[in-house]
């Protein structure tokens, strides 16, 4: 068992990340053209909007969340917040944005089944993604369970310890996860799974920063004499 926590936890993160990195690189430089969202808002509009709104709000809040959550040191809020606060806010806020992109997530995946035309038009990836997202939010949800068993924030340092490890190349990352529980490694190798299917779906739009939009030029229409 230590050697498949090694194996997923230790090696997995840096070889997921090598895919995302080298993969969304090579298909920006050989196919431009497939970069992006692929909307299918044009074929059905009905319910599309407070769905892609919900999903997307949701999961904006729970990057930054996440981000900021395992990779701040302890010895940043420690000063002015004990781990058992970080963690009950991680929860709260957490599980807000967690059910908001549970629910667009599902609204959005079952429009993509269920509606012909919307069908017609997804390919294996847009529906295997979807899915995945569906399933982390719901894993993520279900995290809550494990965590009003340890209120003191002692598995959440661990999880921070084990995410800061992996980003500093600690060779000991893989060991803080020994111990927690089963949900927590099913969330963490399925995030790291999305990691390795990015450049090859639709998702690889979310590079897609239009930092060049606010710097165009104005475009000039003239009225017909």
């Amino acid at each position: 068992m230590s050697y498949i926590n090694e194996l997923l936890f230790g090696y997995y993160p840096y070889l997921a990340l090598m895919i995302f990195v080298v993969g969304s690189w090579a298909r920006y430089d050989r196919d431009q053209y497939t970069w992006k969202a692929g909307s299918s808002q044009m074929l059905d509009k009905k319910g599309f909007r407070m769905a892609s709104n919900l999903f997307h709000i949701g999961v904006i809040f729970i990057i930054f969340g996440h981000l900021v959550g395992l990779l701040t040191p302890h010895a940043v809020y420690e000063v002015f917040m004990t781990s058992a606060t970080k963690q009950m806010i991680a929860m709260v806020a957490g599980g807000f944005a967690g059910i908001l992109a549970l629910w667009g997530g599902i609204l959005l995946l079952q429009r993509r089944l269920n509606n012909p035309r919307v069908r017609a038009s997804s390919s294996k990836g847009d529906i295997l993604v979807l899915s995945m997202l569906v399933a982390q939010a719901g894993l993520g949800l279900l995290t809550l369970i494990p965590s009003m068993q340890h209120l003191d924030g002692s598995v959440m340092l661990e999880l921070a310890a084990w995410a800061q490890g992996i980003v500093t190349f600690q060779s000991d990352a893989a060991s803080h996860l020994e111990g927690v529980s089963i949900i927590y490694k099913l969330h963490i190798f399925l995030g790291l799974s999305l990691f390795v299917v990015f450049p090859f779906t639709r998702l690889v739009h979310v590079l897609s920063v239009p930092v060049k939009y606010f710097a165009r030029s104005y475009q000039i229409v003239r009225q017909r004499g």
